[in-house]
């Protein structure tokens, strides 16, 4: 192989290894949570049988899954974490998804699923309840 030859495939390789290094790099912490970008972004159902998703900030727990039951508190914290899935009140993601989870506060309410980042409902994997 000639010199010049060697030189363009390193140059290649070199130009190859870096950008893949700029695609797979170290996780960036989030202030908010202290955990990497990656884990904030993940939505899925754990080896835990938990959906472990980002959810919106001050998204509201409700005793049951309807609007008009009582509020049992907030979502201060993303990504939460919900134990199973239920049907009830129609809410602006087009569907009537909801998902139960232990609130910030310790109370344990539902949440309809346009306040939690899944790509599509109800989330595969997750137990219905």
């Amino acid at each position: 192989m000639n010199a010049g030859r060697k030189i363009a495939l390193g140059l290649a390789a070199a130009t190859l290894a870096g950008g893949m290094a700029a695609v797979t790099g170290p996780a960036v912490a989030t202030p908010a949570t202290g955990q990497s970008a990656s884990a904030a972004a993940e939505c899925g159902v754990r080896a835990d049988g938990k959906l472990w998703c980002g959810n919106r900030v001050g998204a509201k727990g409700y005793e049951h899954r309807r609007y008009n039951s009582a509020v049992r508190g907030p979502l201060n914290t993303s990504p939460s974490w919900f134990q199973c899935w239920g049907r009830g009140d129609q809410h602006a993601g087009g569907n009537n998804v909801w998902y139960w989870t232990k609130l910030d506060n310790g109370q344990w309410g539902n949440v309809a699923a346009v306040d939690v980042h899944t790509s599509v409902d109800p989330a595969p994997g997750l137990r219905e309840c």
